[in-house]
């Protein structure tokens, strides 16, 4: 996610790591040149749609990120339901559980990824509804691993909490 935001704002970032001796970070951003006026502070306002109970299927590998989702998510009013990886996720799939929306990750760890996981998924049931989400969708859309309606249901990371809520309700109210 951090990658994703320092893309993002045209910045770039630096780690420099050695065993026994820690880690540096270091985050550059693009300066600014013009003073900066200062305004309101913009206050963050809750989400203006909601679930009604659905359940989300949530696959993630990062343990502390779907934890984060998951908390989101079910402050919205749904109900979900956590995989680590898309091998997980396809299992509870083909179980049966009624699920009403896969929202995976795109790059995970395995032989499968979130993009391959959707197809999957859709072969085992086919009105399934998806919602793709990546701190790297610029590179899997220039990998022309996703066009067309596929980004119609990508969440690019990092994302508000609002523009969570609205894409969630988008794909469960239209097609999937």
């Amino acid at each position: 996610m951090v990658y994703g935001f320092i893309r993002q704002s045209h910045g770039h970032i630096k780690i420099y790591s050695e065993p026994g001796l820690g880690t540096t970070v270091r985050l550059y951003l693009p300066r600014r040149d013009a003073a900066v006026e200062a305004g309101p502070l913009e206050v963050a306002s809750a989400p203006a749609v909601a679930g009604a109970g659905e359940k989300i299927l949530v696959v993630e590998d990062n343990a502390d990120v779907r934890r984060v989702v998951v908390a989101q998510l079910e402050g919205l009013g749904y109900v979900t339901v956590e995989a680590d990886n898309a091998e997980a996720a396809l299992a509870i799939l083909e179980r049966g559980d009624p699920i009403d929306l896969l929202f995976t990750d795109i790059v995970m760890p395995g032989r499968m990824n979130g993009i391959d996981l959707a197809h999957r998924a859709r072969a085992v049931r086919p009105d399934a509804k998806v919602l793709l989400t990546s701190g790297f969708a610029k590179a899997a859309i220039d990998g022309g691993q996703l066009s067309g309606d596929d980004l119609k249901y990508l969440l690019s990371k990092p994302y508000r909490i609002s523009e969570l809520a609205a894409k969630i309700r988008n794909v469960l109210d239209g097609a999937g």
